[in-house]
């Protein structure tokens, strides 16, 4: 079974990758898919983002998800690369309640199922979060994998360099 992790992961965090972790044992593949949300600007170069996922990926020996970037609708996306699940982290009930009505509209849209994978310790995390944090100029590795955080301190420098 193939199951599709959608998000704008900018940038991605250990958040996000410990639904990864969580849904490599229970897929037989995972799709992690860097999409367009018209709502969100990208901070980070979308190839970039996604080279740093591979890399962690190989770091943390998950050997059974792919990273790829996308436009378009998710479930659209999902159906045509064979997924028959789309993964969601939840952190809290209002995530819950967010994600819920999208899975409803991809349920009757393309008759795709999502299935939710809890944040647990980790629920409080978010990519926002993190860029408020990286904005005022404090240490946020503890946040982000190494091959991200990376990219976030490549990112100071060029601000940096530009000022």
């Amino acid at each position: 079974m193939i199951g599709f992790y959608a998000g704008s992961f900018d940038p991605f965090t250990n958040g996000h990758l410990s639904i990864v972790k969580k849904t490599s044992k229970c897929f037989d593949k995972v799709i992690i898919g860097i999409g367009q949300n018209s709502e969100k600007k990208s901070r980070f170069d979308k190839n970039q983002m996604k080279e740093a996922i591979e890399k962690t990926l190989r770091e943390e020996n998950i050997e059974n998800a792919e990273v790829i970037i996308y436009n378009g609708l998710t479930s659209k996306e999902a159906r045509s690369r064979g997924a028959e699940i789309l993964i969601r982290g939840l952190r809290n009930g209002t995530d819950y309640q967010y994600e819920e009505t999208i899975a409803e509209i991809n349920d009757e849209y393309s008759k795709i199922d999502t299935c939710y994978f809890r944040a647990g310790n980790l629920g409080y995390l978010s990519s926002s979060m993190v860029m408020e944090i990286y904005m005022a100029e404090e240490d946020v590795t503890k946040f982000v994998p190494k091959a991200v955080a990376e990219i976030l301190k490549s990112s100071k420098e060029k601000r940096i360099n530009k000022e």
